[in-house]
C-alpha cells in the first residue's frame, strides 16, 4: 500500500453517514460550553454584555461546526482521526473552562485554545490528505484564513477592556465571512459550493444533536433554578411556562422539517451550498435563541412577580424570537420558502415588548410560551395535510 493510499483510508466511505460514538462523546464538552455561555450572559445583562457573549458564542459555534464538517469526510473510527478528535476535545474543554473569565484574566487561554483548534485542525487535514487535490486545496485556503485571524485573537487575549473586544470582533468577522467568501486566496482562487461534496444526512444529524444540547441546557437551567424555589402559584406557573416553551421550540424544529430537510440536502446536487447556508449559518440564531431563552427562564423563575425590568423582557421575548427567526432562515435556505406562521410568531413576540413594562415576568413568560406553542400547534395540526416544506 502506498503512502497516498494509506492517507486516503482515513476518509469515510461516501455512503456512510452515521454519526459515530466518538462524535457524540466530543459533543459532551459543548454541553459545558453552552452552560458557561448561559451563566456568563446571566452576569452581563446589558447590551455590551450581550455583545461580548455573542462573540464567544460564535467562536464556540465555529469550532464545533468546523469539526462537524471535518468528520463529514474523515472517518472517526480510524485511529488517527479518533486521536485527533480526542485532542480537539481536550482543547475544547480548556476553551470552555475559560469562558467565564474570557474578558478577564483567562482571555489568552480562550484565544489560544480557539486558535489551536481552528489552525491545528486544518493543519491535520492538509497533512493527512496528502496528494488529494480537491479537498486539500479547500482546506489549505481555510487554513490561510484561520492563520490570518489568529494574531487578532492572540493579541486580543493579551490586551484588556475595549481593545480585546475590538480585536476579537475583527478576528471573528474574518472567520465568519470566510465561508461566504469561498475562502478566496489571491492566485489560489476560491472554493465553490460544488467543491464541498458532503454527506447531507451526516451534517443534518450533527446539527440536530447540537440543537438537542442547547435545549437540554434550557431544561437543566429550569430544573436547577426551580429546585431552590418555593412551590407557590407564581413559581409553579412560571416553571410550567418555561418547560412548555422549551418543548414548543423542540416541537417546531423536530416535528417534520428536520427529517424533510435531511432528505432535501441528501438529494441535492449541491449539498455543500445547502450545508453552508442552512446548517452552518442559519442555525446560529437558533442556538443563540435557545441560550437567551434559558437566561429568560432563569430570570423569570427567580422573580416571577413584580415589575419586569428590560433584561427580563429582552430575554423572555427575544430568545424565542431569535430561535424563530433562525428557523425561518433555515427553511428559506433548505426549502426556499418563508414559513409565515413562524415569522408572524416572531413579530408578535417582539411586539409584546411594550406590554412587558406593565405585566410581571410570570405573565410575560406565559404569553411568550403561548405564542411559541401556537406556532408549533399550527404547524402540526392546521396544515398537517400539506407537505412538510409548506408550513
Amino acid at each position: 500500500m502506498t503512502r497516498r493510499d494509506n492517507r486516503w483510508r482515513v476518509l469515510r466511505q461516501r455512503e456512510s453517514s452515521q454519526v459515530t460514538h466518538i462524535e457524540l462523546f466530543f459533543d459532551v464538552v459543548y454541553v459545558l460550553a453552552v452552560t458557561q455561555l448561559t451563566e456568563l450572559l446571566l452576569g452581563r445583562l446589558t447590551p455590551l454584555g450581550a455583545f461580548q457573549v455573542a462573540v464567544l458564542m460564535l467562536a464556540v459555534w465555529w469550532v464545533w461546526v468546523d469539526t462537524a464538517w471535518i468528520t463529514n469526510w474523515f472517518d472517526p473510527d480510524r485511529p488517527v482521526v479518533r486521536v485527533m478528535l480526542i485532542a480537539l476535545m481536550g482543547i475544547s474543554l480548556v476553551m470552555s473552562s475559560a469562558i467565564p473569565q474570557a474578558y478577564g484574566d483567562r482571555g489568552l487561554w480562550f484565544a489560544g485554545a480557539y486558535v489551536s483548534l481552528e489552525v491545528g485542525r486544518c493543519i491535520f487535514v492538509v497533512a493527512t490528505l496528502g496528494e488529494q487535490p480537491a479537498l486539500r486545496e479547500n482546506f489549505l485556503r481555510m487554513l490561510i484564513w484561520r492563520v490570518t485571524s489568529a494574531p487578532l485573537w492572540l493579541v486580543g487575549g493579551m490586551v484588556h477592556g475595549s481593545a480585546r473586544l475590538a480585536l476579537w470582533t475583527a478576528a471573528l468577522a474574518i472567520d465568519t465571512t470566510a465561508a461566504v467568501a469561498g475562502f478566496y486566496i489571491p492566485r489560489m482562487g476560491w472554493s465553490r459550493p460544488s467543491d464541498w461534496s458532503i454527506s447531507g444526512a451526516h451534517l443534518a444529524e450533527r446539527a440536530r444533536l447540537f440543537i438537542i444540547i442547547g435545549l437540554g441546557e434550557s431544561i437543566l437551567v429550569t430544573g436547577l433554578v426551580f429546585g431552590d424555589l418555593p412551590r407557590d402559584p407564581a413559581t409553579l406557573t412560571t416553571f410550567a411556562a418555561a418547560f412548555l416553551a422549551t418543548v414548543a421550540l423542540w416541537w417546531i424544529y423536530f416535528d417534520r422539517s428536520a427529517d424533510a430537510a435531511q432528505a432535501v440536502i441528501n438529494e441535492s446536487d449541491e449539498p455543500g451550498r445547502l450545508g453552508r447556508s442552512a446548517y452552518t449559518y442559519s442555525h446560529i440564531p437558533m442556538v443563540a435563541g435557545i441560550i437567551v431563552t434559558a437566561v429568560g427562564d432563569d430570570l423569570a423563575l427567580k422573580h416571577p412577580t413584580g415589575a419586569a425590568d428590560p433584561a427580563v423582557i429582552a430575554n423572555v421575548l427575544g430568545g424565542p424570537a431569535l430561535f424563530l427567526i433562525g428557523y425561518v432562515l433555515f427553511k428559506k435556505a433548505i426549502f426556499d420558502i418563508r414559513p409565515k406562521t413562524h415569522l408572524i410568531a416572531a413579530v408578535v413576540l417582539l411586539a409584546l415588548a411594550p406590554l412587558g413594562l406593565v405585566v410581571d415576568p410570570m405573565t410575560l413568560s406565559v404569553l411568550a410560551t403561548l405564542v411559541v406553542a401556537a406556532a408549533a400547534a399550527r404547524s402540526t395540526f392546521v396544515v398537517a395535510h400539506r407537505r412538510p416544506t409548506g408550513r
